[in-house]
């Protein structure tokens, strides 16, 4: 369960890591409120998986996915500039993930 809170934790860091983007230096209301909220959440989720995760785990994991999926959104659909080896990267970046839940599991 731990892992699954600390995978949505991770997805609400993409989240907020966006909405710090629109809120162009916390100038724009709404995206700024947005980041307060996804933060929080994220946060929480993030204490919540370090009860049972090792630190060390989690928060790589929980960084991993943050960036990974914040990665992908701005080469999708904020026109950021893509590459073969920035998609290689990001594939890395999730074997890396994928394998520090297998050793946990192992």
């Amino acid at each position: 369960m731990a892992w699954i809170i600390l995978i949505v934790s991770g997805l609400f860091e993409a989240g907020w890591a966006l909405s710090l983007k629109a809120s162009e230096g916390f100038t724009r209301l709404w995206p700024s409120v947005s980041f307060a909220v996804l933060a929080t959440i994220s946060f929480v989720g993030l204490a919540y998986a370090l009860r049972t995760l090792p630190v060390g785990t989690a928060y790589a994991a929980w960084t991993g996915i943050g960036a990974s999926v914040t990665a992908v959104v701005g080469m999708l659909w904020l026109g950021e500039t893509s590459s073969v080896l920035k998609v290689v990267s990001l594939v890395l970046i999730v074997a890396g993930i994928v394998g520090l839940h297998l050793a946990e599991n192992g």
